[in-house]
């Protein structure tokens, strides 16, 4: 059978409604997704329901929820649109001449070492992107916006994410111990000279307590926090006018920072730092485009290269 004539009558916009409408189970937030007002989605899925012959989102405890059939079309559906983005995919676009935002999302620490190294690459292959970086609420608050359409990349700290949502390795990072230089610490440095000093603490909530204090409570050991901060930008100054200790990941310390560094006296597991993107810009060249020069910017070690 010819595909084509399958279509015929079919107007495809609805299968990008369709889309929305079964990530979201929600009209108004696939209407704000899709740039719609919400009676045009509302019209859209009376449409859809028709064509299926299917109510698709049933008013259920808590809000909509997708039908049986409706949980079927999700996959393939998420498969056809991307098949879709590929073709209409200008071949061998020419990124020097792009114009174009890309809206990014992270915490200061990463974006502190990542944007210029960004920057300088794109200088070069796409001079007229513009990177347009969002105040950062958290993880959960960035993926929302991933879903909502109200960013275009994140990069953070992040569990394995299911599709739509797609993520990639940008670095894994390490922990030192940060003090000013004439420390009384710095001479003798290990755990209890560590643990003499009080600490400075960085949550983004004001919380005191982080996985390090697990690590030492499974060894009888406590610590003392003398001052909580909600950015690493925050502690060289504090640890340059006091006797503060500081346990830093190791990109979080500024370039010619006048510090005193100390590997962690004992193991402090590092984290790894992801960039993730929504389905739906899989296929816009320009943030793929970003996405790869953010990785590229870092090898697979996650030292900085420089642009090529």
């Amino acid at each position: 059978m010819d595909p084509v004539n399958g279509l015929r009558g079919v107007d495809l916009n609805l299968l990008v409604v369709l889309h929305a409408l079964l990530e979201e189970a929600h009209v108004t937030r696939a209407a704000r997704r899709l740039g719609l007002s919400q009676p045009a989605a509302s019209n859209a899925l009376d449409r859809l329901r028709h064509l299926f012959g299917d109510p698709l989102l049933e008013r259920g405890r808590g809000g909509l929820r997708l039908t049986p059939l409706a949980g079927t079309l999700r996959a393939p559906l998420r498969e056809a649109l991307a098949g879709l983005q590929e073709v209409l995919r200008r071949p061998g676009r020419d990124l020097t001449t792009a114009r174009q935002t890309v809206r990014m999302l992270m915490a200061d620490a990463p974006a502190a070492s990542l944007l210029v190294a960004l920057q300088a690459r794109l200088a070069v292959t796409a001079p007229g992107v513009t990177l347009a970086l969002l105040p950062w609420a958290g993880a959960a608050d960035a993926l929302a916006r991933l879903h909502h359409g109200d960013a275009d990349l994140v990069a953070s700290v992040l569990p394995p994410l299911d599709p739509p949502l797609r993520q990639r390795r940008l670095l894994e990072e390490s922990y030192c111990v940060a003090m000013r230089p004439g420390h009384p610490a710095a001479a003798d440095f290990g755990l209890a000279r560590w643990l003499d000093f009080p600490h400075v603490v960085v949550s983004g909530h004001g919380g005191m307590e982080t996985p390090l204090d697990a690590v030492l409570a499974a060894r009888g050991l406590a610590r003392r926090v003398g001052v909580v901060v909600p950015s690493f930008l925050m502690v060289p100054p504090l640890l340059a006018g006091s006797d503060l200790i500081a346990m830093l990941p190791t990109r979080c310390v500024p370039d010619g920072a006048a510090l005193t560094l100390r590997p962690t006296p004992l193991p402090v597991e590092g984290f790894r730092l992801d960039l993730a993107w929504h389905d739906r810009r899989s296929g816009d060249p320009v943030v793929m485009h970003v996405a790869r020069a953010m990785t590229e910017a870092f090898g697979a070690d996650g030292i900085p290269a420089p642009p090529a």
